[in-house]
């Protein structure tokens, strides 16, 4: 089988999280910038596919050349061999994006790009006017930096951070794959109690109970190799039933709680269209009220940011009483993202150690406070 050079992309700061999920998977990585390289077959495009829980995307690397004129982006884009690649009737949307290179115009790149493409298919199938583009879709993008061209195909399709379970969203919630990223970064596996004490609509409670069940993140989903007509039509369904077979049934404890018993409805119907309402103990309670007798656990929170002023005199309010609830629990690792560069002040404890993420647009911290065991 046909082996590929293939990149997962991802958000800014999660490359060592993907990095550390593709070595788990068995494979051997190089990282850049929000791209993690790797080596597969067809049957490996599947199987990251379904399984990258913190990833956006998985792509096929084409082409990397030199372009420093348009001519010299045409003449490279147009001597690949794009009928092998390509479908008479092939929908081929380019995407561009240039950093740092001569040819700056991401509109004009697109375009050459796009151009190159369409020429080289009229001539390998001896078309002559339009091509239909009526067919399946085979998502392509160009991105330069520094004049290194890079040549993609996209087989995700939609990002992978929609699972397809999420149907009620309540407020501004945490993609599914951010979600996950932050848990990826605790040294939570199932076997210890879990706790999430302001879960909103769900997604990091339910993120965790995917990972305690081994359940594959993109198993409900369709992607966009599904509808290439060169990928092998077997290799989907034999590994979503080979998936299915590695899920766990036992786990430790899941618990996550919220103030506002609408917003559990939405996150009791998130957790049910992901088949793990069972795996999860919904309470309805405030911060300031939270009491567990569970230890040696890892919580996760994603409490309120309070941009404007008044929010954010909530939210500092919030952190205080999350201090006086959750920091006694000791036993516990402990990990909260918040904009707020304050947090460690009104939490009233210095965390172990942050890390800077982007929740998109806004920039944030993922303070963590490692446990003492009992």
């Amino acid at each position: 089988m046909k082996e590929y050079t293939l990149y997962a992309t991802m958000g800014a700061g999660f490359e060592s999280v993907v990095a550390k999920e593709l070595n788990n998977l068995g494979y051997e990585t190089t990282t850049e910038n929000g791209r993690v390289f790797f080596k597969g077959t067809q049957k490996d495009i599947v199987r990251t596919n379904l399984w990258l829980r913190s990833a956006d995307r998985v792509k096929i690397l084409l082409k990397e050349f030199k372009a420093t004129s348009f001519d010299q982006l045409y003449d490279e884009v147009y001597s690949y061999d794009w009928a092998e690649l390509l479908p008479v009737d092939a929908q081929f949307p380019v995407k561009g994006r240039s950093v740092r290179s001569k040819l700056h115009s991401e509109p004009d790149v697109q375009s050459i790009v796009k151009k190159a493409i369409v020429d080289k298919l009229t001539d390998q199938y001896r078309r002559r006017g339009f091509l239909p583009e009526s067919g399946a879709e085979y998502p392509l993008d160009i991105h330069l930096y520094k004049d290194t061209a890079r040549l993609s195909l996209d087989t995700t399709g939609q990002s992978l951070f929609k699972r397809g379970y999420r149907v009620e969203h309540g407020g501004a919630p945490l993609k599914e794959n951010f979600a996950a990223g932050l848990i990826e970064l605790t040294p939570f596996d199932g076997s210890h109690p879990f706790i999430e004490p302001m879960t909103g609509s769900g997604t990091i409670a339910i993120e965790a109970a995917l990972k305690a069940k081994n359940v594959a993140p993109g198993i409900w989903r369709i992607f966009a190799f599904d509808n290439f007509d060169w990928f092998d039509k077997k290799l989907h369904p034999e590994l979503v039933e080979e998936a299915k077979a590695q899920e766990k049934k036992e786990h430790a404890p899941i618990l996550a709680s919220d103030i506002d018993q609408s917003i559990l409805e939405i996150a009791k119907v998130n957790a049910h269209n992901a088949g793990v309402l069972q795996d999860i103990k919904f309470k309805q309670v405030a911060v300031k009220d939270f009491s567990t007798d569970l230890e040696n656990g890892v919580i996760v929170a994603n409490p309120p940011y309070g941009k404007r002023l008044k929010d954010r005199e909530a939210a500092e309010k919030i952190y205080e009483e999350m201090g006086q609830t959750l920091r006694p629990l000791t036993s516990f690792s402990q990990y909260y993202l918040t904009s707020d560069p304050q947090f460690e002040k009104y939490f009233g404890a210095k965390a172990t150690k942050k890390r800077k993420f982007y929740n998109g647009n806004l920039r944030t911290d993922y303070y963590q406070y490692w446990a003492n065991k009992r």
